[in-house]
């Protein structure tokens, strides 16, 4: 049962990392990419096939070397949520920043502001989500290691 656990964690591992590597980059060069969002969306279906796994290996009576694995398996799934959540008020911070009170008002920029304004947003969210996908990179080690 430990194989399974982590087979798991490996998986979560890698698409993890292949999300953080791929959003940081392009957040570094200031762009941004459709290729993230799959990945990252992809990377999550994982984590949560892992926080799955745990608990029908908890069910078939899988006792791992350390109980901490219990945690590790658990936390990327509420990483993801706290960030989605983050995620969610990064608009309103960047039209803050900006000197806007609401998303109307960009709508009386040109549009060469208000694609700026949009791909500030988008840039932050990528941001914001690639660190997630690198906390979780972190998680599923430990998990890895105390499976």
């Amino acid at each position: 049962m430990g194989d399974v656990a982590a087979a798991l964690a490996l998986v979560t591992i890698g698409m993890h990392a292949l999300a953080a590597v791929v959003g940081a980059a392009f957040w570094w060069r200031s762009h941004t990419s459709r290729a993230f969002w799959p990945l990252l969306r992809a990377a999550q279906v994982a984590a949560g096939a892992q926080a799955l796994a745990a608990g029908v290996l908890a069910v078939a009576g899988f006792h791992p070397d350390d109980r901490l694995y219990w945690l590790y398996a658990l936390l990327p799934v509420a990483v993801g949520v706290v960030a989605e959540q983050v995620r969610a008020l990064s608009a309103q911070t960047v039209l803050d920043a900006a000197g806007f009170a609401s998303a109307q008002e960009v709508g009386r920029l040109d549009e060469a502001g208000q694609r700026a304004v949009v791909a500030a947003i988008l840039r932050r969210e990528m941001g914001i989500m690639a660190l997630s996908a690198l906390v979780t990179v972190f998680l599923a080690l430990r998990a890895l290691g105390t499976a």
